[in-house]
């Protein structure tokens, strides 16, 4: 039995983010492509679309350049948007897991 009160001991996204060090190290945007690329620490990179928030869609190269990094997301202090990498995170495990086998 185990009777640790830890949370990422049932939670694998918070296991990743709080115990293996999981984080945004960059962001780059293409906004006339509508792509957002998030670079983990972990030699991943998750892509998105700009326009998954219509703050982000609205917001100017300038302003979507002005963002802060912490521990569990992204932040931009001009249109006073947050994403979570928790978000990022869960997002990916699910589309792996519903991705199409290819045999």
């Amino acid at each position: 039995m185990n009777t640790s009160n830890q949370r990422w001991d049932f939670d694998p996204i918070d296991k990743m983010i709080f115990e293996d060090g999981v984080r945004i190290i960059a962001v780059y945007f293409h906004k006339d492509m509508d792509v957002m690329l998030i670079l983990l620490n972990n030699r991943r990179i998750i892509e998105r679309n700009i326009s998954m928030t219509q703050a982000l869609a609205n917001a100017s190269e300038k302003q979507l350049q002005n963002y802060t990094l912490s521990r569990t997301g992204i932040h931009w202090p001009d249109i006073d948007e947050d994403l979570s990498l928790r978000g990022f995170l869960k997002e990916e495990m699910i589309n792996a897991i519903s991705a199409p086998r290819v045999s």
